[in-house]
């Protein structure tokens, strides 16, 4: 029974975009290049609110990807390439070839060895590097922390936190020197090796470097719309203010945040 619902559920979406792929002047007009920026930025609300664990922004957001998922198909089929069912079909068959622990006979000890195995059967299916599939557009931070983990999965691993540690501090001594020399070049190169080195310290120490940066981004919009509002509670703005002087009602702003 709940088969036939969730068939119909999304036979009335693809019957919903069809329909408007016909009549709506937006719609008709929208290609792969269009969408994949709303694309991405649809992604990133779902983010948003999974981090807020909103769970009915959640179901809002998945059913704006859903959509673009269902967009995407109807151009593919417009164009020949291929329909949904061949979507749907593909990711059932690559979950039960990559899964044999489940629908096969390999025996597994634990979630690192799932891990693995997953990487084996990639290799298996023709990729030529573990570092195949890793996107092209996905931001800096979040890349390189994919790099480190697929890297990982073949033993390309530091053994302890005191050695990636050490190396953090032998990064940040290359871009002194660096910066010293002035080429701008390489300064640029060096800073991107601590940022690497940082991503792979947090990694030890098994903190999302994406999750740790964000609350420091939200800690210091709060602090900074707050000596916004101290500035004006002293009939001061900040344009008008010095350095030292911000700084004093910034120090406010922190103790008032930590004695919450």
């Amino acid at each position: 029974m709940e088969n036939h619902i969730y068939a119909g559920s999304l036979q009335r979406l693809l019957t919903i975009m069809t329909q408007l792929r016909a009549q709506c002047p937006w719609d008709k007009k929208q290609t792969l290049q269009t969408l994949r920026p709303q694309t991405i930025e649809e992604l990133y609300e779902l983010a948003d609110a999974v981090q807020a664990e909103d769970w009915a922004n959640i179901k809002e957001e998945l059913g704006d990807m859903l959509l673009h998922i269902v967009f995407y198909t109807t151009i593919a089929k417009e164009q020949a390439q291929f329909v949904i069912e061949d979507v749907i079909a593909g990711i059932c068959n690559k979950l039960v070839s990559r899964h044999p622990h489940i629908y096969g006979s390999v025996n597994v000890k634990d979630e690192e060895e799932v891990k693995q195995n997953w990487e084996k059967l990639k290799m298996k299916e023709g990729k030529t590097s573990i570092l195949s599939g890793v996107p092209k557009a996905m931001p800096a931070l979040g890349k390189a922390l994919l790099l480190q983990r697929k890297t990982q999965k073949v033993g390309f691993e530091w053994d302890n936190t005191a050695q990636v540690k050490a190396k953090v501090e032998e990064e940040w001594q290359e871009l002194d020197e660096a910066i010293k020399g002035g080429n701008k070049h390489d300064i640029e190169d060096e800073l991107g090796d601590v940022l690497f080195a940082l991503v792979n310290y947090a990694r030890f120490v098994d903190i999302d470097p994406e999750v740790a940066l964000e609350r420091s981004n939200q800690k210091f919009m709060r602090r900074f719309k707050r000596i916004e509002t101290l500035a004006a509670e002293q009939g001061n703005s900040l344009q008008n203010m010095n350095l030292e002087a911000m700084d004093k009602l910034w120090h406010i702003a922190k103790q008032e945040e930590r004695s919450k």
